[in-house]
């Protein structure tokens, strides 16, 4: 059961998570136990795309949205705001927006779901190129140089470039808002950043990424470790959000790294998956482990670790995309009977045995360097008479659940280390039905955290230790993170997926990889 509905208790402390995912912004109140007191959320339906492909986002309105929702808790919950002893920020990442030196953004975020490439990859030295050579991932420098925003910026808006005092993050912008301070967390840095994974810090000046990147260390906000103290409220923002002057507000980590701990998985034998827009395996350790050459395991919120990641780009995003393609009934329906969609399509993958009667489903709808490669695309194979729309909707499902356990795989080899049960997070995570193939195809148990919003409470929890009110964060979440309901592998089912995915699954790729390079060279124009 999750504390979706906010507590009635009153306690003297609280920790207010601001919380802005692709979806929407939420201003979140936590106790020192992790109860959920008070939410407040606003859809982000405002993006805009100007040309195929782009996605972007007014940097004010994210603010004014920011600022909304802490003021809408207000509205409701007013004898808490007395309580409230810090703000923690935790957003999507790698969302960039460039900033003159008076705090004003040059142009709209550039959101890290556009797609928009600079034409050519920047001169890097030829040692460096050898060097990723012998690493046999000798595509990853250009790949780098070309999707980073920071040289499409430079590239088609000079100008901007030009002007360019700082480089923001998502975080970084709301944190200057907050405070006036161009300051950030070490554990917000995911993107195409001069960021030194391994040292979690700039990269030092020899660094391969300052000669791929149209970008100077001086426009580089100043990093301070999780749970620093960023500054305190300004006036303008105290007024904005509600909330006094002062305040202090704590630097945080990214959505998905606040996510993983809110979820309590803190030691590397607990994997954390996240089934939302991007569906991701993730670990926490102390150790630097790279699942792929020359792509870094992500900073952890807890200070000193890593997050290392596989991801599987438009994860869950999938599910939405059926549901809006072919789940009208569903969506009718649930308005019909008061209950919501998920309830009618869990009952969808319930009408299909586990393995969808042979339908497999490889769910690479946007390709990326990460896994299992740039020229990936999705594949459906196996259909019969026998498949409907529900068995789709079971394939797809079961082909993120492969994927990710693929990845689960990588990290294992790489890192030494054997993952013994799972946490899921993420929209996806309130599917009862896609929880327990889950733990039926990764053959784990497999549990939901106490709460849905584990971003929001992962940033609480680093807010709680930054502020003293737990001595770290191993006794933080262990007072502040439980388990919800937990769901046990079938041994039947596991048997059954076990053999799909060995002799099936995990062959599709290969043989289809030469028709996907066939398929970019048809498609490129010319």
């Amino acid at each position: 059961m999750n504390d979706e509905t906010p507590s009635p208790v009153r306690p003297d402390e609280l920790i207010l998570s601001l919380d802005c995912g692709t979806q929407s912004v939420r201003a979140l109140l936590f106790d020192l136990q992790g109860r959920l007191l008070a939410k407040c959320q606003q859809s982000l339906d405002d993006y805009v795309s100007h040309q195929d492909g782009w996605l972007e986002h007014d940097a004010e309105a994210f603010w004014q949205a920011a600022a909304g929702v802490c003021r809408g808790l207000w509205q409701t919950h007013a004898h808490l705001r007395s309580a409230v002893k810090g703000l923690v920020v935790t957003t999507q990442r790698g969302t960039l927006v460039p900033v003159d030196a008076q705090g004003q953004a040059l142009r709209p975020f550039i959101i890290w779901l556009d797609q928009r490439r600079a034409s050519k990859a920047r001169p890097v030295a030829p040692w460096w190129r050898l060097a990723f050579k012998a690493a046999r991932v000798d595509g990853t420098i250009d790949y780098f140089s070309r999707e980073a925003e920071i040289n499409w910026i430079a590239e088609h808006e000079p100008e901007v470039a030009r002007r360019t005092h700082k480089l923001l993050l998502l975080s970084g912008w709301f944190n200057y808002k907050l405070t006036g301070r161009f300051a950030d967390s070490v554990a917000c840095q995911v993107g195409y950043l001069p960021f030194d994974f391994k040292r979690q810090d700039w990269a030092a000046s020899w660094d391969w990424k300052w000669q791929a990147l149209a970008t100077t260390r001086e426009q580089m906000p100043e990093l301070l470790p999780v749970g620093s103290t960023l500054g305190g409220l300004t006036r303008e923002a105290a007024a904005a959000c509600g909330l006094p002057e002062g305040l202090p507000v704590i630097a945080g980590a990214a959505d998905k790294a606040c996510e993983i701990v809110g979820a309590g998985a803190i030691a590397p034998d607990v994997g954390a998956l996240s089934y939302g827009t991007t569906a991701t395996i993730d670990i926490t350790t102390p150790r630097y482990v790279e699942a792929l050459p020359f792509i870094p395991p992500y900073p952890a919120l807890l200070p000193g670790q890593y997050n290392t990641e596989v991801q599987i780009f438009r994860g869950y995003w999938m599910v939405s995309w059926f549901k809006e393609q072919f789940g009208h009934p569903e969506c009718a329906a649930a308005g019909e009977q008061g209950v919501v969609p998920e309830v009618l399509f869990d009952q969808l993958v319930r009408a299909v045995p586990p393995g969808s009667e042979g339908l497999m489903l490889q769910p690479y709808w946007t390709p990326g360097i990460r896994h299992p490669g740039p020229d990936a695309r999705g594949a459906v194979i196996g259909f019969s008479d026998v498949h409907t729309r529900a068995h789709l909707y079971r394939a797809i499902l079961e082909g993120l659940a492969y994927a990710l356990r693929e990845g689960a795989e990588r990290i294992q080899r790489r890192g030494g280390t054997t993952i013994r049960s799972l946490r899921v997070s993420g929209g996806g995570s309130q599917s009862d039905a896609a929880l327990q193939l889950t733990a039926d195809i990764f053959n784990l148990p497999t549990s939901r955290p106490h709460t849905y919003e584990t971003s929001g409470l992962g940033a609480a929890i680093a807010g709680a230790v930054g502020l003293g009110f737990h001595r770290d964060h191993v006794s933080a979440v262990a007072a502040m993170t439980r388990l919800g309901q937990t769901f046990e592998p079938v041994p039947a089912h596991a048997e059954r997926y076990e053999a799909l995915y060995q002799r099936v699954y995990k062959r599709m790729y290969e043989p289809l990889r030469p028709l996907y390079a066939e398929l970019q060279d048809i498609l490129r124009p010319h």
